[in-house]
């Protein structure tokens, strides 16, 4: 599997930090994944579906730990090229991995 494409859209909220939209393998695209500022810092929150009872389940996601992380870099990698082109602040993101 590879990610042949990262799409980010920033957005100006106080947790929801972006939506982000990977194509695999240049003929599968997941839409919804975002980038979520919680308690330890960022992450990526599959794309996910509420449920009847209130409860969120996620309608895709990875199976593996390597495949997680595998999408977590090209997305944050992402997200970090567009946070620069805009000028904005770093300081939110994952500090191993920058």
């Amino acid at each position: 599997m590879k990610i042949t494409e990262v799409k980010v859209f920033p957005v100006n909220e106080e947790r929801l930090k972006a939506y982000v939209t990977i194509t695999i393998d240049d003929c599968f695209v997941v839409r919804d994944l975002k980038i979520i500022k919680g308690n330890e810092g960022l992450f990526v929150a599959m794309p996910s579906k509420k449920r009847k009872d209130g409860q969120f389940k996620d309608v895709a996601h990875p199976l593996n730990q390597e495949t997680r992380a595998e999408i977590e870099t090209a997305v944050f990698d992402a997200y970090e090229k567009e946070v620069r082109s805009m000028g904005d602040n770093l300081s939110d993101l994952p500090k191993d991995e920058y």
